[in-house]
């Protein structure tokens, strides 16, 4: 983490480097942070499917499900058929059905 976060210095509108300290940080279970990174960098490159997913999965673990629902549809025309995606979509229907 120390050198992503060193990166994110040097590089702080690097949509790359946001993705993957935003997939990092929910790993780490710092949910909010990687929002705040997956939002920056959904903001930098739109419609890329990784941070959707990743982004869409954030927000079924804080119970966004809404958002969360948007952001995997989006992902899921993207590249469909993803495991990952398909796999939290089936849980978050769960919950807004």
């Amino acid at each position: 983490m120390k050198d992503l976060d060193q990166v994110d210095v040097l590089e702080p509108n690097d949509a790359f480097i946001l993705r993957v300290h935003g997939d990092v940080k929910r790993v780490l279970k710092d949910y909010q942070g990687a929002l705040k990174d997956l939002d920056k960098a959904d903001v930098l490159e739109p419609n890329d499917a990784f941070n959707l997913r990743v982004r869409g999965n954030v927000k079924r673990v804080l119970k966004d499900y809404q958002a969360d629902s948007e952001d995997l549809d989006e992902a899921n025309v993207l590249e469909p058929d993803d495991a990952f995606t398909l796999g939290v979509r089936g849980d978050v229907k769960k919950h807004v059905e």
